[in-house]
């Protein structure tokens, strides 16, 4: 079969327009619901007080209640006595004893509280204040009178307004029904979560992301069987969605290959809108109509779709409501480093954001449409206008939050060399400071200095041998940024190795025997402390990198790079101990390196350095560290070096 073509592609707020003229607010039912349950939900009509509230006189304060009149004269110098009323219409000088939301009789106007009143014996007390009339009274229509406009049309129930409505005599309220969407996984090679996931097959988990996404926007996902890469059950399935829902979302096959069927199945259903947005990730997505409901194919690449998701049906379940759905806002960060985009395509780009000497400071992280985890690790997408050549170092970006600022502000980065032990630094700090967060970027330990050179970390992990001295980090340190205030703080003596597969079917028994005929290596990024001592160690058995298949691919993790080896990628690496415990490997040892982190000094001696610091010299960290296996953590938290 031939290869299929985009049609033109849609520029991105021209596409919105257009899947946005296909929805129809009419369309929408309304629904008369208990108030317990309308949280979040959307009110179909002005909503008026049935009753005032508070609707009777009631007391303010606890106290006795009196006639206003028969208080004037009292002051401080001269007392005036009150009797307590034995009757609906007692003579003047009466009182009556009320507590806080106590009606009123009728013949009182005013409240004195009991603090100010002398208690003379059971029958008889003595005021020493005159009060005006209405003192201390919550009167009949304070807060809210019958007949009053109480919420508009549109409005998102929140819970001050779940009890307003009850305070004025509500029992029920009318609120728009949820929006059906329809969402129908396609693809031979898709599997449910929990089955067994063999080569070729792809677990589907972007239908649960989308349907979390229409309820968290206010919608009602219904989620279809998967069809396969068929058009014909392709359509029945969309047939069958638009008989039930208001809009309907295809996940995969709107892309221009063999089995992408979207765009073909949603034009001879009703209409094709655009096929091709230009945005990145999500430009393979099919936008169309079919009985006058909404069609959105969505790409399966998961972050793709997630954009597409956030940039077409949130806007779509906002019209049907005709209310925003909840966000978090938008803040403009810096970027530390240039960040480079493709012209002619809007960019959403994820990033972590942390709080860096005063400024805002957006880090990002890996782009490829298909690594679902950047999304959990982002703190928002920073928007690249299409006719934008990225953003340069030094400017500031829109981003949209992806969490509250308030979390954003709890952030500490930590950019450099990747180790396990920061994941447990983590979760040992949230043990004592749940609200705190640690954002790793690994990009290796020069990467890491040259980051706190920029200002856009607060610390980073290094374990940088010097050859000629035998000594870690210092050295590189003064070399690399001698002018920048910092303190290095040990965090564990780590062991690296040689990672191969179990039972060592290579037979490898050191570094000599990676130059040997018929051995994939997989290396570390240049930069990297692994690498350095990868480097320091062949040079010292006179081995030649060329001579290695393989030292020139590189991976940015440990984890990596035994994945690499468990997946049949490669026979070897260089990687710590930890790394083959979690991935079943054989270790073969090479040398016991020094692992710290290298933090801004400013931030060391504030209370957040403090904290970290505190459950580093931990006894709980230190035994969680040396539980990964391969690390030494008695020395963590010592300081090894300030500037």
């Amino acid at each position: 079969m031939a290869r299929k073509r985009y049609l033109k592609k849609t520029a991105l707020n021209e596409a919105r327009e257009l899947f946005l003229a296909a929805v129809d607010p009419a369309q929408l039912g309304v629904e008369e619901i208990a108030i317990d349950e309308a949280l979040d939900r959307i009110t179909a009509e002005p909503v008026f007080a049935k009753i005032s509230s508070p609707h009777y006189h009631a007391s303010a304060m606890d106290g006795i209640c009196v006639r206003a009149e028969d208080t004037f004269g009292a002051t401080e110098f001269a007392g005036k006595k009150l009797r307590l009323a034995d009757a609906d219409s007692p003579e003047p000088g009466a009182f009556r004893y009320v507590d806080t939301g106590h009606a009123l009789p009728a013949w009182a106007n005013a409240v004195i509280m009991i603090e100010k009143v002398r208690q003379l014996d059971e029958r008889n007390v003595e005021i020493f204040e005159s009060v005006p009339p209405w003192n201390h009274v919550r009167l009949v229509g304070e807060d809210v009178v019958a007949t009053e406009l109480l919420l508009p049309r549109c409005h998102r129930l929140r819970p001050y307004d779940l009890g307003a409505l009850q305070a004025a005599g509500h029992t029920t309220v009318r609120v728009k029904a949820r929006p059906k969407v329809g969402i129908i996984p396609t693809g031979d090679e898709l599997i449910q979560p929990g089955q067994e996931a063999k080569p070729g097959a792809v677990i589907d988990f972007n239908s649960t992301v989308l349907a979390s996404f229409v309820r968290e926007w206010g919608g009602a996902p219904v989620k279809y069987p998967r069809a396969r890469d068929d058009a014909a059950e392709i359509a029945s399935a969309l047939r069958h969605a638009l008989d039930e829902c208001d809009a309907v979302a295809i996940i995969a096959g709107s892309s221009a290959g063999e089995h992408d069927l979207t765009a073909e199945v949603v034009a001879d259903s009703g209409e094709l809108l655009a096929h091709g947005v230009d945005v990145m990730p999500g430009k393979p997505a099919v936008l169309g109509a079919a009985r006058g409901k909404p069609v959105l194919g969505v790409p399966g690449y998961p972050v793709s779709a997630i954009v597409i998701a956030r940039e077409m049906l949130r806007p779509a379940l906002e019209k049907f409501l005709t209310a925003r759905a909840p966000n978090f806002g938008v803040v403009r960060a810096v970027v530390p480093k240039k960040i480079a985009s493709h012209l002619g395509l809007e960019e959403f780009i994820r990033v972590t954001l942390g709080r860096v000497g005063g400024k805002l400071v957006a880090v990002p992280l890996a782009r490829g449409a298909g690594v679902i985890t950047t999304m959990v690790h982002a703190d928002g997408l920073m928007r690249i206008p299409s006719l934008v050549e990225g953003v340069n170092a030094g400017e500031d970006a829109e981003v949209e939050l992806l969490r509250p600022l308030a979390e954003v502000e709890n952030t500490v980065l930590c950019t450099g060399s990747h180790d396990l032990a920061i994941g447990v630094l983590e979760d040992q700090l949230k043990l004592r400071h749940p609200e705190l967060k640690i954002a790793a970027a690994n990009v290796g330990s020069l990467g890491g200095l040259l980051a706190l050179q920029r200002g856009e970390t607060h610390m980073a992990g290094t374990h940088l041998l010097d050859p000629a001295s035998g000594v870690y980090n210092i050295p590189d340190i003064e070399r690399t940024i001698p002018k920048i205030s910092v303190v290095l703080v040990h965090l564990a003596q780590r062991e690296q190795g040689i990672l191969v597969a179990r039972g060592n079917p290579k037979s490898i028994r050191g570094l000599r025997d990676l130059a040997q005929s018929g051995i994939r290596f997989v290396n570390r990024q240049a930069g990297s402390g692994t690498r350095l001592l990868l480097d320091f160690q062949l040079k010292k058995l006179g081995i030649s990198a060329a001579s290695i298949a393989g030292y020139e691919r590189e991976e940015f993790t440990h984890m990596a790079v035994g994945v690499a080896i468990a997946s049949g990628l490669a026979d070897a690496g260089l990687a710590v101990r930890a790394a083959a415990q979690a991935l079943d490997l054989d270790f073969i040892p090479v040398a016991s390196e020094q692992y710290d982190l290298l933090m801004q000094r400013a931030f060391y001696e504030s209370a957040r350095g403090a904290q970290i610091a505190a459950v580093m010299a931990s006894a709980d960290f230190r035994r969680a560290v040396e539980a990964l296996g391969g690390y030494d953590a008695r020395r963590a938290g010592t300081v090894l070096y300030r500037n």
